[in-house]
């Protein structure tokens, strides 16, 4: 079975879940990564940017991927 065969895990499902809130500040959210996630923000800003390439993430979340795609790409060209 291919990668992009086997489902996403548990973990990749609740970090996309967890991207697709709103927070109110930077220091509320990463609090919450750690409590919930049980990562580093830094940690899961790299699992959510390799999501972001995954097909089987836009195909569980696609609105979260695509708004994710072009905050990314947007900040990539301002650089």
């Amino acid at each position: 079975m291919s990668e992009e065969e086997l489902p996403l895990s548990a973990r990749d499902i609740a970090v996309l879940d967890f991207a697709s809130r709103a927070w109110a500040g930077t220091g509320a959210r990463d609090r919450a990564i750690r409590e919930r996630l049980g990562m580093s923000p830094t940690a899961y800003l790299q699992l959510l940017n390799a999501l972001l390439d995954d097909p089987r993430a836009l195909a569980h979340a696609p609105a979260t991927v695509n708004r994710l795609r072009a905050s990314r790409a947007l900040r990539r060209s301002e650089r």
